[in-house]
């Protein structure tokens, strides 16, 4: 987008509407995120048991921690969770190739004017567009029975917000979190630890929702000894 199409789309957007198109545009937008719901929910009930991976649409294949994400959704399948991804490029691909021929391998992408396309390791049929973040977001969470999340930019940092606050809100299950790479996270934990704790934002607890790990075996082996607590059966 350049920046004369920025223009545009910024005065439009603050152009002053008149009562009807307003309530048309508003009334339409209902029936819009509906149906990504409905056909969100149809396809997603389907799938079974599936793990999250979150991270940069921007990381390539020689990328270390693109090699790590398809080692961990491969890893993952073996113990009989399906992956879902953002359906993207990056650590997104990354997840859905390792998973792909192993397991189920969805994709759940979003409509943006730049970086995002489906990546080829997606299953036929999951496959999913979505128009709207917060649409998208609910599937990640409703159909996920944990969250890998590998380095990423601002829109991983809002997937790993949704799922830590949902946890400990007691909105959702306390499912497990799993931060893969310790030098990556280190400078956003020391500022939870230090400004959020230490301004009693959050609780001593609230740390423990997540475990950060450096290696594809100690992330799948969180969920994999989660799960065998609670004696949850895993199956397709």
């Amino acid at each position: 987008m350049t920046q004369q199409d920025e223009d545009k789309r910024l005065q439009e957007s603050l152009r002053q509407k008149t009562w009807d198109e307003t309530i048309t545009k508003d009334s339409w937008m209902v029936f819009r995120v509906m149906s990504e719901f409905v056909d969100g929910y149809e396809k997603m009930a389907k799938i079974g048991p599936c793990v999250s991976i979150f991270g940069s649409a921007r990381l390539k294949e020689d990328n270390f921690y693109y090699k790590m994400a398809s080692d961990i959704a491969q890893k993952i399948t073996e113990i009989g969770f399906g992956v879902i991804t953002g359906g993207g490029p990056g650590i997104m691909e990354a997840g859905n190739r390792g998973a792909s021929g192993q397991g189920k391998s969805i994709g759940l992408n979003i409509e943006l004017p730049f970086e995002q396309h489906f990546n080829p390791y997606v299953d036929k049929g999951y496959n999913i567009n979505f128009d709207y973040f917060f649409v998208r977001k609910v599937m990640f969470v409703k159909y996920s029975q944990g969250f890998v999340v590998m380095p990423g930019g601002f829109g991983t940092l809002d997937e790993l917000s949704e799922a830590l606050t949902l946890i400990q809100t007691n909105k959702i299950g306390k499912f497990p979190i799993v931060l893969v790479g310790s030098e990556f996270w280190s400078g956003l934990l020391d500022w939870f630890k230090g400004t959020l704790l230490k301004e009693g934002l959050i609780a001593e607890k609230d740390l423990s929702l997540f475990r950060v790990v450096d290696t594809a075996e100690d992330a799948v082996e969180h969920i994999k000894s989660f799960y065998d607590k609670y004696s949850v059966s895993v199956n397709f």
